[in-house]
């Protein structure tokens, strides 16, 4: 008998408490958020989380504060997004470079973009495109292609440093195309592309919103975007798998808590992310920026993340980069 009673106040108290979470996490949010963006200020992450984090803000009921925390291709920003307490105030925006391609890139990563991560949404996508100079003889990709293949290791193509997402398209390009471009790797896309624009460097991969003002105005001619479809903002430059079949490589800025936050508060931020995504005046803001609007369930971005780990740890691979 009195062990039935203390197995029936064990259920009582389990009852309890689950009802106590739940009530929190209808409750959710009573404080201000923090959305940790583990890359500089200006840049596409921190212009992209902004723009959510304002349009979380209202409808929310709660401030959602960006804080950005760079260094370390993003590592020290994910860091401490992973060690934050999972109660759905310490949210983490980053992109695809940090969390899908950092654990292969550098030899020691101070998270785990899987065991310490809950997905709740992608937010947006952001094409990289293979840009030329116009004094450069190939007008096109395949022209392009044709000619690395007479004169293996003899054109260069720039990118915002060693192991970054450009270098590595670029890496993907020469495996795909059974081409070799030779690597000049720079500290950022502004002085890589400084060199294409004065023709110290023909070739360059940079995002397509950093890029698109200089094709606008025929300083730079675009060979390929890096998308598996064409950019509705450039949809004149043709993709580079139209060329090199099955060719892709998107930039991506997704949305992520801690492990461990409870179901009900990231079931309540995931269904928040979709129905700000599907708001016009959002997409607009985005696509202002030059980022289109992604949509998926939590269980959809789990399984991008994952695919984009896949790929690009072999393109790593082949590549040999490495980051101590």
């Amino acid at each position: 008998m009195q062990r039935t009673r203390h197995a029936l106040a064990g259920i009582a108290a389990a009852i309890s408490l689950f009802a106590s979470v739940a009530a929190q996490a209808e409750a959710y949010p009573v404080k201000p958020i923090q959305m940790i963006v583990p890359q500089a200020p200006g840049g596409t992450n921190d212009i992209v989380a902004r723009l959510v984090a304002a349009d979380l803000s209202q409808r929310l009921g709660q401030q959602v504060v960006v804080e950005n925390r760079p260094g370390a291709g993003g590592n020290i920003g994910t860091q401490a997004a992973a060690r934050a307490a999972p109660d759905g105030y310490t949210l983490l925006m980053t992109i695809s470079s940090t969390q899908a391609i950092n654990p292969s890139l550098y030899r020691q990563v101070p998270f785990d973009p899987v065991r310490d991560f809950e997905p709740i949404s992608p937010v947006a996508s952001v094409p990289n495109v293979l840009v030329a100079n116009p004094a450069f003889p190939a007008r096109t990709l395949p022209e392009l292609i044709g000619m690395a293949k007479a004169k293996p290791d003899y054109y260069r193509f720039a990118s915002a440093g060693n192991g970054t997402l450009n270098h590595l398209l670029g890496e993907m390009l020469n495996s795909m195309a059974g081409i070799k471009l030779e690597h000049v790797p720079y500290k950022g896309v502004a002085p890589a592309l400084n060199d294409v624009l004065g023709n110290q460097v023909p070739l360059a991969f940079a995002s397509l919103p950093s890029v698109l003002p200089h094709i606008k105005a025929g300083k730079v001619r675009a060979l390929g975007v890096s998308s598996a479809k064409r950019s509705p903002f450039a949809p004149d430059i043709p993709t580079i798998g139209e060329t090199v079949p099955g060719y892709s490589g998107d930039l991506w800025v997704g949305l992520f808590a801690v492990k461990g936050t409870p179901r009900e508060v990231t079931l309540k931020l995931s269904q928040t992310m979709q129905a700000a995504l599907a708001d016009k005046a959002l997409r607009d803001k985005l696509a202002a920026q030059g980022a289109e609007a992604l949509t998926g369930t939590p269980q959809q971005f789990a399984a991008m993340l994952k695919a984009d780990m896949d790929k690009w740890a072999v393109i790593v691979k082949k590549s040999g980069a490495q980051v101590d």
